[in-house]
């Protein structure tokens, strides 16, 4: 563990104070550059810094602050196939002056985050939902009367950002968030995934202002908001030294998951953490890891199966409150049998095989990537066509259209991908508009296969594209390395009528792409719908079921005033109807069933605006559903104030880093003029990460005792 951490050891920033925004942000981006790569940076330690200190120069000349340091805590209880989770930050200021923490940290792409407490010494505080505006100016309104307070504030579906004022000196703040997630069920496997780590994300040279969702929308923006201004960041761009880290773990996490099944378990996996598994024949499971604390450089993934004969076919988790029924349905429909199987593996396929080549690749991502394209490669069949693309800075395909796979054409193609290095920018668009051409071979089936880590920042830009040239393609995403931008590459899987595929290390690249390869050959159910027998009007998320590959089942949520009896799920497969009448049995009460219904729905609305429609009119109804359910969403923060003043006069600002994934370089390398761009969209996300060795953690004790 030391090792991982030995490139990190001695960092040295410097950045003079600067009084623009663009000149600020500059600065910042060239300290997280040096950070991140710890590129020709000169090793300096103040006489007087002790082991596993960051310390920030104050504005007299030899003084400096240290900035608070933060440890993780995530308890996840999984029931049925909702998990709950609550997630525990704990802040601890060992300098000698009040200062204010800033964290940005990862969460699932449909996570439904709604409920936030603070909790200094023996005082709990507990926070409120407000539109998000409402919420930064009660937050700032609290640290200029001398308040403690958090905020917690969504930058992307999958990112937010965590803000807590007023540390004072030796003082240690916890700050505990709840959110809801649906579960992944897929060829009867259930996935929970943790991310830990933050992709950085590039901004294309030519990606119009408007397509960065974050406020306010321009690249030369303070990272937070007004609030950030030149004078805050003139202190914090100060000469600051980071002393040895002595080993410690930058970004250190504890994880304990508990499952209930409700039937006899199977095989129960951590995909890339060394865990303990405690199994129980009642269906319950109790997931620890190994370590006291992990570093948060790679995605937690959790799969496990229940015992044969008990998989599931249809089940209702329901929710009553506010006088409505709230459910989440899952179907599994049957496997096909294998005529019907082999009528739609005949079916010649035109495949585009898409590769992200950009520098955030270099590394085990890379190599992750070639494999999948070699295995790719090695399921076409001579009745089928293909062609392969690299893109970073440029795209580059191997040819200018598609050609038949003949034993010549896949040896060149194998040669090609073998020669590939990870260099420049991610520029995703013109990758997408050559794929996407809207063309079609007849008695095709067009598939593109994108490969990439997902770190862009123009998410609804690249969205909107994939909407409007889709045609009759379909799109498949997979995300490569130890921490892929799982929202966007959902959401564009969802845009391209495909699915994603997550392979987090190379040791997996056979199993899944295999799996992914033999699913794509055809969707197994198409024109999906749901309905109530008795005619129940139900208001269902996704409003329109996306096509169905072989091994997923069909999941909606549903909200009605009475959600019972039958349900009908109808289709297509192949070029036969087919429809099941199911009668689920409901479970007892799911909290957070209403939560999951409302996070549907906001995706839903933030979907159609993506696609064109009128951003007032959706905003208000992003708003009215993210109030009513206590949701953070784009437009809704949850705010936590002390009522009792603790501190006089203002803070110093610390930011507390991110982690960054595991084996990749953190920040992609660029040969366009979009290097300056590149580094403002990380700060406009990640705000300048600076390293904060734990020295002050919990013991594993009471870490444990606070998971449990």
């Amino acid at each position: 563990m030391a090792d991982r951490h030995a490139a990190g050891d001695f960092i040295v920033l410097g950045a003079r104070a600067l009084v623009s925004g663009i000149a600020v942000a500059a600065a910042l981006g060239l300290a997280a550059m040096v950070l991140a790569q710890n590129a020709q940076a000169a090793a300096v330690k103040p006489g007087d810094a002790r082991t596993g200190e960051l310390l920030l120069q104050t504005a007299t000349p030899g003084e400096y602050t240290v900035a608070p340091t933060v440890e993780t805590e995530a308890a996840i209880q999984v029931t049925g196939m909702v998990a709950r989770t609550r997630l525990t930050q704990s802040f601890h200021n060992p300098g000698t002056e009040s200062v204010e923490g800033i964290y940005v940290f990862p969460l699932p792409e449909n996570a439904a985050v709604g409920h936030l407490s603070m909790r200094i010494g023996e005082r709990e505080v507990e926070g409120v939902i407000q539109e998000k505006d409402a919420a930064r100016k009660t937050y700032e309104q609290a640290k200029t009367d001398g308040r403690k307070a958090a905020l917690v504030e969504q930058q992307r579906p999958n990112l937010f950002t965590n803000s807590v004022a007023h540390i004072g000196p030796g003082e240690m703040v916890r700050v505990t968030i709840e959110y809801q997630q649906t579960l992944a069920y897929d060829g009867g496997k259930y996935r929970l995934r943790f991310p830990l780590a933050m992709t950085p994300r590039y901004v294309p040279a030519a990606a119009p202002v408007e397509a960065l969702p974050d406020e306010p929308k321009t690249r030369d923006a303070a990272p937070f908001g007004a609030a950030f201004d030149a004078a805050s960041a003139e202190a914090l761009l100060q000469p600051a030294f980071a002393a040895e880290s002595g080993g410690h773990l930058v970004n250190p996490v504890d994880i304990a998951v508990a499952i209930d099944a409700g039937v006899p378990l199977g095989d129960v996996v951590s995909s890339y953490h060394d865990a303990h598994v405690d199994k129980r024949s009642d269906g319950r499971a109790v997931v620890t890891l190994a370590k006291d604390q992990e570093e948060a450089d790679h995605d937690f993934e959790l799969t496990w199966t229940v015992a044969p004969g008990a998989e599931p076919q249809a089940a209702l988790f329901t929710q009553a409150t506010g006088g409505k029924d709230y459910g989440l349905l899952m179907v599994v429909p049957p496997a096909m049998d294998p005529i019907q199987k082999a009528s739609l593996e005949h079916v010649p396929r035109e495949t585009v095989l898409i590769v992200d080549t950009s520098g955030s690749m270099q590394g085990v991502s890379l190599d992750q990537a070639k494999a999948a394209l070699r295995e790719a490669l090695g399921r076409l069949t001579g009745r089928d066509r293909f062609n392969v693309l690299e893109f970073n800075s440029v795209t580059r395909p191997l040819w200018p259209k598609a050609l038949p796979a003949t034993p010549a054409n896949l040896a060149a193609a194998l040669d090609w991908v073998g020669k590939l290095q990870a260099d420049g920018g991610t520029e995703m668009a013109p990758a997408l508009t050559f794929a996407l051409d809207g063309t079609e071979t007849p008695g095709y089936l067009r598939q593109v296969v994108f490969m990439t880590d997902g770190g862009v920042s123009n998410e609804d830009e690249l969205l909107k594209l994939i909407a409007a040239r889709l045609g009759r393609s379909r799109l498949f995403t997979v995300g490569i390395g130890s921490a892929p931008n799982a929202h966007f590459m959902t959401k564009a899987a969802q845009f391209g009528r495909g699915t994603f595929t997550y392979i987090g290390d190379v040791r997996e690249v056979h199993e899944k792409m295999a799996k992914l390869l033999e699913k794509i050959e055809a969707p197994v159910l198409q024109d999906v719908s749901i309905r109530w027998a008795d005619g129940t009007p139900v208001e269902t998320y996704p409003e329109r079921v996306p096509d169905l590959y072989l091994g997923e089942p069909v999941v909606v949520a549903a909200s009605a005033a009475r959600l019972a009896g039958t349900v009908v799920v109808s289709g297509t497969r192949g070029n036969q109807p087919w429809s099941v009448a199911l009668t689920p049995i409901p479970s007892p009460d799911a909290s957070g069933v209403g939560a999951l219904w409302a996070r549907a729905k906001i995706a839903a609305l933030m979907d159609a605006m993506r696609r064109g429609g009128d951003a007032d009119t959706y905003r208000k109804q992003v708003i009215d559903v993210a109030l009513a359910h206590h949701l953070v969403s784009a437009y809704t923060s949850l705010v936590a104030v002390d009522v009792t003043p603790t501190a006089t006069g203002p803070s110093k600002r610390a930011l507390v880093n991110a982690a960054l994934p595991r084996n990749g370089p953190s920040i992609p390398q660029t040969d366009t003029p979009a290097t300056l761009e590149l580094l403002l969209g990380l700060l406009a996300l990640a705000a300048a990460a600076v390293t904060a060795a734990i020295g002050h953690a919990a013991s594993p004790g009471e870490r444990r005792e606070r998971l449990a």
